[in-house]
Protein backbone atom coordinates (compact mmCIF):
# COMPACT_ATOMS: atom_id res chain seq x y z
CA UNK A 1 0.00 0.00 0.00
CA UNK A 2 2.76 2.05 1.19
CA UNK A 3 4.86 1.47 -2.14
CA UNK A 4 2.39 2.22 -4.13
CA UNK A 5 1.37 5.35 -2.67
CA UNK A 6 5.01 6.17 -3.09
CA UNK A 7 5.26 5.39 -6.79
CA UNK A 8 1.73 7.20 -7.60
CA UNK A 9 3.09 10.34 -6.03
CA UNK A 10 6.40 10.20 -8.30
CA UNK A 11 4.53 9.46 -10.92
CA UNK A 12 2.37 12.54 -10.55
CA UNK A 13 5.40 14.93 -9.75
CA UNK A 14 6.61 14.31 -13.51
CA UNK A 15 2.33 13.91 -15.18
CA UNK A 16 1.40 17.14 -13.71
CA UNK A 17 3.82 19.66 -14.92
CA UNK A 18 4.04 17.46 -18.51
CA UNK A 19 0.10 17.84 -19.27
CA UNK A 20 0.18 21.75 -18.41
CA UNK A 21 3.48 22.30 -20.48
CA UNK A 22 2.05 20.19 -23.68
CA UNK A 23 -1.51 21.04 -23.04
CA UNK A 24 -1.10 25.02 -23.13
CA UNK A 25 0.77 24.02 -26.51
CA UNK A 26 -2.02 24.44 -29.18
CA UNK A 27 -3.10 27.53 -27.26
CA UNK A 28 0.46 29.09 -27.87
CA UNK A 29 0.71 28.00 -31.12
CA UNK A 30 -2.55 29.50 -31.80
CA UNK A 31 -1.55 32.74 -30.70
CA UNK A 32 1.75 32.60 -32.18
CA UNK A 33 0.09 31.90 -35.58
CA UNK A 34 -2.28 35.01 -35.15
CA UNK A 35 0.50 37.19 -34.31
CA UNK A 36 2.64 36.07 -38.06
CA UNK A 37 -0.10 36.26 -40.03
CA UNK A 38 -0.96 40.06 -38.31
CA UNK A 39 2.55 40.91 -38.87
CA UNK A 40 2.47 39.27 -42.54
CA UNK A 41 2.41 43.40 -43.98
CA UNK A 42 4.76 44.70 -41.16
CA UNK A 43 8.90 44.93 -40.91
CA UNK A 44 10.11 41.60 -40.40
CA UNK A 45 12.27 43.15 -37.14
CA UNK A 46 8.39 43.77 -35.33
CA UNK A 47 7.43 40.04 -36.29
CA UNK A 48 10.81 38.66 -34.70
CA UNK A 49 10.52 41.04 -31.29
CA UNK A 50 6.96 39.99 -30.07
CA UNK A 51 7.96 36.56 -31.53
CA UNK A 52 10.76 36.60 -28.78
CA UNK A 53 8.54 38.20 -26.37
CA UNK A 54 5.92 35.16 -27.29
CA UNK A 55 8.95 32.36 -26.83
CA UNK A 56 9.55 34.14 -23.46
CA UNK A 57 6.13 33.54 -22.01
CA UNK A 58 6.45 30.00 -23.05
CA UNK A 59 9.60 28.82 -21.67
CA UNK A 60 9.08 31.07 -18.62
CA UNK A 61 6.18 28.18 -18.16
CA UNK A 62 9.27 25.69 -18.77
CA UNK A 63 11.27 27.26 -16.06
CA UNK A 64 8.51 27.61 -13.57
CA UNK A 65 7.82 23.76 -13.37
CA UNK A 66 12.24 22.76 -13.59
CA UNK A 67 13.10 25.30 -11.47
CA UNK A 68 10.38 26.38 -8.99
CA UNK A 69 8.44 23.43 -8.82
CA UNK A 70 11.67 21.09 -8.22
CA UNK A 71 13.11 23.41 -6.44
CA UNK A 72 16.72 22.42 -7.84
CA UNK A 73 19.24 24.39 -6.78
CA UNK A 74 21.52 26.12 -8.99
CA UNK A 75 25.37 26.70 -8.48
CA UNK A 76 27.16 29.40 -10.83
CA UNK A 77 31.12 29.30 -10.91
CA UNK A 78 32.01 32.66 -13.07
CA UNK A 79 30.59 35.82 -13.74
CA UNK A 80 27.24 35.63 -15.88
CA UNK A 81 27.13 39.44 -17.54
CA UNK A 82 24.01 41.00 -16.70
CA UNK A 83 23.11 42.67 -20.26
CA UNK A 84 22.21 40.88 -22.78
CA UNK A 85 24.68 39.84 -25.83
CA UNK A 86 24.54 38.31 -29.14
CA UNK A 87 26.25 35.15 -28.49
CA UNK A 88 27.07 31.69 -29.57
CA UNK A 89 26.53 28.96 -26.45
CA UNK A 90 28.16 25.86 -26.17
CA UNK A 91 28.36 23.18 -24.01
CA UNK A 92 28.87 19.48 -22.91
CA UNK A 93 25.28 17.55 -23.75
CA UNK A 94 24.52 14.63 -21.03
CA UNK A 95 20.82 14.51 -20.86
CA UNK A 96 17.63 16.23 -22.28
CA UNK A 97 17.96 19.15 -18.92
CA UNK A 98 20.62 20.54 -21.13
CA UNK A 99 18.46 21.94 -23.30
CA UNK A 100 16.84 23.72 -20.00
CA UNK A 101 20.11 25.17 -18.54
CA UNK A 102 20.65 27.06 -21.70
CA UNK A 103 17.11 28.87 -20.37
CA UNK A 104 18.14 28.95 -16.79
CA UNK A 105 21.11 31.22 -17.94
CA UNK A 106 19.26 33.40 -20.32
CA UNK A 107 16.62 34.11 -18.39
CA UNK A 108 19.51 35.41 -15.76
CA UNK A 109 20.16 37.74 -18.44
CA UNK A 110 16.51 38.58 -19.20
CA UNK A 111 17.58 37.02 -22.87
CA UNK A 112 14.74 34.20 -22.63
CA UNK A 113 13.04 34.99 -25.95
CA UNK A 114 16.57 34.96 -28.07
CA UNK A 115 17.20 31.29 -26.58
CA UNK A 116 17.40 29.71 -30.41
CA UNK A 117 19.25 25.96 -30.73
CA UNK A 118 20.98 24.02 -33.51
CA UNK A 119 18.98 20.50 -33.37
CA UNK A 120 19.12 17.14 -34.16
CA UNK A 121 17.75 17.01 -37.44
CA UNK A 122 15.31 14.12 -36.07
CA UNK A 123 13.21 16.59 -33.75
CA UNK A 124 11.67 18.13 -36.75
CA UNK A 125 8.92 15.97 -36.29
CA UNK A 126 8.10 16.57 -33.06
CA UNK A 127 4.40 17.16 -32.74
CA UNK A 128 3.77 21.21 -33.40
CA UNK A 129 7.28 21.89 -31.13
CA UNK A 130 9.21 20.66 -34.47
CA UNK A 131 7.97 23.00 -36.56
CA UNK A 132 7.89 25.85 -34.61
CA UNK A 133 11.37 25.89 -33.34
CA UNK A 134 11.98 26.18 -36.82
CA UNK A 135 10.26 29.69 -36.95
CA UNK A 136 11.40 30.55 -34.08
CA UNK A 137 15.27 30.30 -35.66
CA UNK A 138 16.01 26.84 -34.96
CA UNK A 139 17.90 25.33 -37.39
CA UNK A 140 18.11 21.14 -37.91
CA UNK A 141 21.10 19.66 -39.14
CA UNK A 142 22.48 16.15 -40.21
CA UNK A 143 25.42 14.81 -39.17
CA UNK A 144 28.46 13.65 -40.83
CA UNK A 145 28.53 14.01 -45.24
CA UNK A 146 24.76 14.76 -44.98
CA UNK A 147 25.50 17.94 -42.93
CA UNK A 148 23.97 20.81 -45.10
CA UNK A 149 26.82 24.06 -44.44
CA UNK A 150 25.07 26.46 -46.87
CA UNK A 151 21.66 25.61 -45.47
CA UNK A 152 22.28 26.89 -41.98
CA UNK A 153 24.61 29.80 -43.22
CA UNK A 154 21.68 30.96 -45.14
CA UNK A 155 19.06 31.11 -42.51
CA UNK A 156 21.46 32.77 -40.22
CA UNK A 157 22.30 34.94 -42.57
CA UNK A 158 18.60 35.60 -42.86
CA UNK A 159 18.45 36.61 -38.92
CA UNK A 160 21.48 39.01 -39.17
CA UNK A 161 19.97 40.72 -41.79
CA UNK A 162 16.98 41.25 -39.87
CA UNK A 163 18.89 42.05 -36.44
CA UNK A 164 17.50 39.00 -34.69
CA UNK A 165 19.06 38.52 -31.35
CA UNK A 166 21.43 35.58 -31.46
CA UNK A 167 21.52 33.11 -28.19
CA UNK A 168 22.21 30.59 -30.23
CA UNK A 169 22.70 27.06 -28.18
CA UNK A 170 24.76 24.13 -29.61
CA UNK A 171 26.21 21.17 -28.48
CA UNK A 172 29.12 20.32 -30.38
CA UNK A 173 29.68 16.39 -28.48
CA UNK A 174 26.72 15.60 -30.96
CA UNK A 175 25.31 13.24 -28.72
CA UNK A 176 25.17 12.43 -24.81
CA UNK A 177 27.54 11.15 -22.57
CA UNK A 178 26.09 8.27 -21.26
CA UNK A 179 27.93 6.26 -19.25
CA UNK A 180 25.57 2.88 -19.99
CA UNK A 181 27.04 3.18 -23.70
CA UNK A 182 30.29 2.72 -23.32
CA UNK A 183 30.20 1.81 -26.89
CA UNK A 184 29.38 4.92 -28.10
CA UNK A 185 32.04 6.98 -25.83
CA UNK A 186 34.93 4.26 -27.00
CA UNK A 187 34.01 5.11 -30.50
CA UNK A 188 34.48 8.85 -29.64
CA UNK A 189 37.84 8.41 -28.52
CA UNK A 190 38.82 6.09 -31.60
CA UNK A 191 37.53 9.46 -33.17
CA UNK A 192 40.10 11.94 -31.24
CA UNK A 193 43.13 9.28 -31.18
CA UNK A 194 42.71 9.56 -35.44
CA UNK A 195 42.74 12.80 -35.49
CA UNK A 196 45.86 13.11 -33.11
CA UNK A 197 44.02 15.12 -30.25
CA UNK A 198 43.66 14.17 -26.55
CA UNK A 199 41.02 11.19 -25.76
CA UNK A 200 38.25 12.54 -23.46
CA UNK A 201 37.17 10.48 -20.33
CA UNK A 202 34.13 12.21 -19.31
CA UNK A 203 32.95 14.38 -23.14
CA UNK A 204 32.50 13.17 -25.92
CA UNK A 205 34.89 14.44 -29.10
CA UNK A 206 33.20 17.30 -30.28
CA UNK A 207 32.82 18.08 -33.75
CA UNK A 208 32.81 20.97 -35.09
CA UNK A 209 30.81 22.01 -38.41
CA UNK A 210 28.02 23.87 -36.63
CA UNK A 211 30.34 25.53 -34.76
CA UNK A 212 32.18 26.62 -37.19
CA UNK A 213 29.69 27.37 -39.66
CA UNK A 214 27.57 29.53 -37.24
CA UNK A 215 30.53 31.29 -35.63
CA UNK A 216 32.30 32.54 -38.85
CA UNK A 217 28.80 33.36 -40.49
CA UNK A 218 27.77 35.56 -37.29
CA UNK A 219 31.00 36.88 -36.26
CA UNK A 220 30.53 40.63 -37.32
CA UNK A 221 27.23 40.29 -35.37
CA UNK A 222 28.52 38.10 -32.03
CA UNK A 223 30.11 39.99 -28.83
CA UNK A 224 31.19 36.35 -27.31
CA UNK A 225 31.30 32.72 -26.98
CA UNK A 226 29.60 31.13 -23.60
CA UNK A 227 31.46 28.41 -22.90
CA UNK A 228 29.26 26.00 -20.01
CA UNK A 229 30.03 22.95 -18.26
CA UNK A 230 27.24 21.10 -16.55
CA UNK A 231 27.75 18.77 -13.75
CA UNK A 232 24.66 17.27 -11.82
CA UNK A 233 25.00 16.18 -8.21
CA UNK A 234 24.12 12.81 -7.23
CA UNK A 235 25.05 10.97 -10.45
CA UNK A 236 27.42 8.41 -8.80
CA UNK A 237 26.23 4.99 -8.28
CA UNK A 238 27.49 2.98 -5.15
CA UNK A 239 30.54 2.08 -6.92
CA UNK A 240 31.65 5.77 -7.07
CA UNK A 241 31.58 5.62 -10.86
CA UNK A 242 29.57 8.09 -12.96
CA UNK A 243 26.25 7.18 -13.63
CA UNK A 244 23.79 8.49 -16.47
CA UNK A 245 22.36 12.12 -15.53
CA UNK A 246 19.32 12.70 -15.36
CA UNK A 247 15.99 12.78 -17.79
CA UNK A 248 13.45 15.21 -17.56
CA UNK A 249 11.08 12.84 -15.89
CA UNK A 250 13.77 12.17 -13.35
CA UNK A 251 14.45 15.58 -13.19
CA UNK A 252 10.91 16.97 -12.71
CA UNK A 253 10.46 14.18 -9.83
CA UNK A 254 13.19 15.82 -8.01
CA UNK A 255 16.12 13.23 -8.19
CA UNK A 256 18.81 16.24 -8.78
CA UNK A 257 19.36 18.12 -5.78
CA UNK A 258 21.73 20.69 -7.51
CA UNK A 259 22.96 21.57 -10.55
CA UNK A 260 26.57 22.75 -10.83
CA UNK A 261 27.18 25.71 -13.83
CA UNK A 262 30.70 26.02 -14.48
CA UNK A 263 30.59 29.81 -17.20
CA UNK A 264 33.40 30.93 -19.26
CA UNK A 265 32.48 34.22 -21.62
CA UNK A 266 35.04 34.08 -24.32
CA UNK A 267 35.56 37.25 -26.62
CA UNK A 268 34.35 35.93 -30.16
CA UNK A 269 37.84 37.99 -31.39
CA UNK A 270 39.66 35.03 -29.57
CA UNK A 271 38.16 32.42 -31.43
CA UNK A 272 40.49 31.39 -34.72
CA UNK A 273 38.36 32.18 -38.32
CA UNK A 274 40.42 29.11 -39.62
CA UNK A 275 39.06 25.85 -40.15
CA UNK A 276 41.92 23.68 -38.40
CA UNK A 277 42.84 26.11 -35.63
CA UNK A 278 39.14 26.86 -34.92
CA UNK A 279 38.93 22.76 -34.71
CA UNK A 280 42.19 22.80 -32.25
CA UNK A 281 40.63 25.16 -30.21
CA UNK A 282 37.27 23.71 -29.69
CA UNK A 283 38.65 20.26 -28.64
CA UNK A 284 40.91 22.42 -26.35
CA UNK A 285 37.32 23.66 -24.71
CA UNK A 286 36.53 20.34 -24.16
CA UNK A 287 40.07 18.79 -22.73
CA UNK A 288 38.98 21.94 -20.17
CA UNK A 289 35.72 20.43 -19.87
CA UNK A 290 36.65 17.08 -19.23
CA UNK A 291 39.35 18.12 -16.10
CA UNK A 292 36.61 19.76 -15.06
CA UNK A 293 34.42 17.07 -14.93
CA UNK A 294 36.89 14.53 -13.71
CA UNK A 295 37.38 16.97 -10.26
CA UNK A 296 33.48 16.85 -10.47
CA UNK A 297 32.76 13.17 -10.62
CA UNK A 298 35.69 11.57 -9.60
CA UNK A 299 37.61 13.80 -6.44
CA UNK A 300 38.92 11.58 -3.81
CA UNK A 301 38.59 14.64 -1.79
CA UNK A 302 34.88 15.02 -0.94
CA UNK A 303 35.53 18.92 -0.06
CA UNK A 304 35.80 19.33 -3.56
CA UNK A 305 33.61 16.47 -5.13
CA UNK A 306 30.31 17.50 -7.12
CA UNK A 307 31.76 21.41 -7.37
CA UNK A 308 33.97 22.93 -9.47
CA UNK A 309 36.82 25.09 -9.01
CA UNK A 310 36.74 28.68 -7.48
CA UNK A 311 33.75 29.92 -5.60
CA UNK A 312 30.47 29.14 -6.56
CA UNK A 313 27.25 31.27 -5.56
CA UNK A 314 23.89 29.95 -5.70
CA UNK A 315 21.70 31.82 -8.04
CA UNK A 316 17.47 31.33 -6.98
CA UNK A 317 14.59 32.34 -9.80
CA UNK A 318 12.23 34.64 -8.61
CA UNK A 319 8.68 32.78 -8.78
CA UNK A 320 7.93 36.35 -10.16
CA UNK A 321 9.99 35.51 -13.38
CA UNK A 322 7.91 32.75 -14.16
CA UNK A 323 4.16 32.53 -12.26
CA UNK A 324 2.92 35.02 -13.93
CA UNK A 325 3.28 33.23 -17.40
CA UNK A 326 1.95 29.98 -16.21
CA UNK A 327 -1.14 32.02 -15.22
CA UNK A 328 -1.59 33.26 -18.57
CA UNK A 329 -0.89 30.68 -20.56
CA UNK A 330 -3.33 28.40 -18.19
CA UNK A 331 -5.75 31.06 -18.44
CA UNK A 332 -5.98 31.15 -22.42
CA UNK A 333 -6.28 26.90 -22.12
CA UNK A 334 -8.52 26.22 -19.59
CA UNK A 335 -11.69 28.39 -21.05
CA UNK A 336 -10.73 26.95 -24.35
CA UNK A 337 -11.64 23.04 -22.89
CA UNK A 338 -14.52 24.23 -21.12
CA UNK A 339 -16.43 24.43 -24.10
CA UNK A 340 -17.30 22.05 -26.92
CA UNK A 341 -16.15 24.47 -30.04
CA UNK A 342 -13.05 25.66 -28.11
CA UNK A 343 -12.31 21.46 -27.35
CA UNK A 344 -13.06 21.38 -31.27
CA UNK A 345 -10.33 23.63 -31.76
CA UNK A 346 -7.85 22.75 -29.79
CA UNK A 347 -7.69 19.42 -30.97
CA UNK A 348 -7.81 19.96 -34.49
CA UNK A 349 -5.09 22.72 -33.63
CA UNK A 350 -3.04 19.57 -32.55
CA UNK A 351 -3.78 17.28 -35.30
CA UNK A 352 -3.46 19.32 -38.47
CA UNK A 353 -0.54 22.20 -36.83
CA UNK A 354 1.24 18.62 -36.17
CA UNK A 355 0.46 17.44 -40.11
CA UNK A 356 1.03 20.77 -41.56
CA UNK A 357 4.22 21.71 -39.67
CA UNK A 358 5.96 18.42 -40.67
CA UNK A 359 4.76 19.21 -44.08
CA UNK A 360 6.51 22.54 -43.80
CA UNK A 361 9.84 21.94 -41.99
CA UNK A 362 10.59 19.26 -44.81
CA UNK A 363 9.72 21.39 -47.23
CA UNK A 364 11.07 24.51 -46.41
CA UNK A 365 13.07 23.82 -42.83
Amino acid sequence: MLLSLVVHTHSLRYWLPAAVMMGTAPVYLLTWAAWRLLSMLLPARLYHIMDDRLYTIYQSVVLFFFESYTGVEVVIYGNLPEKKENIVYLSNHQCTVDWIIADMLAIRQNALGHVRYVLKDGLKWLPLYGWYFSQHGGIYVKRSAKFNEKAMADKLEQQIIVGTPAYLVIFPEGTRYNPDNPEVIAASQAYARKEGLPELKHAMSPRVKATRVAINTMRGHLDAVYDVTVGYEGTVNNNGCRATAPSMPEFLCRECPRIHIFFERVDVKEVPEEAIFLKRWLHERFEIKDKLLTEFYESKDEQKRYKFPGEGHKSQLSLMRTLPSLIFLGGLTVPMLLTESGRKIYMKTWIYGTLVGWLWVNIRP
